[in-house]
């Protein structure tokens, strides 16, 4: 068990080819310098390495808190989760869970191939599968429309793709914190190390990894952007956020149309808009993959705790996703606290 800043360059080359051998298009919170960048900004990520006759046949990185529960590197961030494994590997789970020092992990947006057996429940996760060519529907059309429009109000419509502009980035994150707070959720960054880790992201670009920051302007002024990750074939929906000012034109469906379009011509076959019901990925998707909710857990008393802390809370949680007639009410009464949140002084 290793911190991820003492992988030498040969394991992370096998890093990859472990998740290339296993998934034809790797998603890039898969990655090893996903896990490094994390490491970099917390003490308690470890990466468990693998042996098997002598070979190294696996990676599982985790974060692991005093009580011994572990979760997914960057867990409650990410859209994939899961271990880099040799295909045909056979893991007794209560030895690793002991080898890296954990009565739990946890997870859910774990890869469906992984850890069958201790899946909780599945749920898709949409994509915009570039390889079937753009999207082309009535939303497309009336995206186009409003985008045109925007022009003949605002000025010229531009759309930077792969730009490393921190001042783009700083005004990316103000969009998304206040919607965060208007959308009665949690400010993902009012925690400093998500800034200081999407900082650090935005500056890496290798041929397998790397952070991508773009932003469409309408004569001159920032409109609607994204932040995400990329493999070499896969691009992440991370933190997508626009200006609500321009809200009348649908900014951030005029940004998804122009990012699908320019992230085909770099070589893109995939973007994953991660888990969950949201309009926009109703209408811009053409496919889904799977990802598991669930956990490993050998008998210890912090995982008995964890169990009965944890479980019952998420179960609930699911039974309102997964029900239009729930969630709508719920994300009412979210927005209305959120409203209320900000008025305070």
């Amino acid at each position: 068990m290793i911190r991820p800043e003492e992988l030498g360059a040969s394991e992370v080359t096998t890093w990859h080819d472990l998740l290339r051998s296993r998934h034809e298009l790797v998603n890039p919170f898969l990655a090893p310098e996903f896990a490094q960048a994390v490491g970099r900004c917390r003490d308690d990520v470890r990466v468990a390495v693998i042996e098997e006759s002598g070979r190294t046949a696996g990676f599982l990185p985790f974060q692991r808190d005093r009580l011994g529960i572990g979760r997914p590197v960057g867990a409650g961030l990410t859209d994939a989760q899961g271990a880099a494994l040799a295909e045909g590997l056979e893991l007794e789970v209560g030895a690793l869970l002991k080898a890296c020092g954990l009565s739990v992990w946890e997870f859910d947006h774990l890869v469906a191939d992984q850890f069958p057996a201790f899946h909780t429940s599945r749920h898709p996760s949409p994509v915009i599968d570039l390889r079937k060519g753009l999207p082309s529907n009535k939303t497309v059309k009336s995206t186009m429309a409003k985008e045109r429009k925007l022009e003949r109000d605002i000025g010229a419509v531009r759309h930077d793709y792969a730009t490393t502009d921190p001042e783009a980035l700083r005004t990316l994150l103000g969009w998304k914190s206040r919607q965060y707070r208007r959308t009665g959720r949690t400010d993902r960054f009012a925690a400093p190390w998500i800034v200081r880790l999407v900082e650090e992201l935005l500056l890496i670009d290798t041929p397998g990894f790397g952070g991508v920051l773009d932003l469409v302007y309408a004569d001159g002024l920032p409109v609607a952007g994204h932040f995400g990750l990329r493999s070499d074939k896969v691009l992440t929906g991370w933190f997508p956020a626009y200006d609500p000012a321009f809200s009348r034109y649908s900014p951030g469906l005029i940004h998804h149309l122009a990012m699908a379009r320019e992230a085909a011509a770099h070589g893109i076959a995939l973007i994953d808009l991660g888990r969950g019901a949201k309009e926009y990925k109703d209408k811009l998707s053409n496919g889904a993959l799977t990802v598991a909710e669930g956990r490993l857990a050998r008998a210890t008393p912090a995982a008995a705790l964890h169990w009965a802390t944890t479980v019952p809370v998420r179960a609930l949680r699911n039974t309102v996703l997964a029900s239009p007639a729930l969630r709508a009410p719920a994300d009412r009464l979210l927005k209305t606290y959120g409203r209320l949140r900000n008025r305070t002084p």
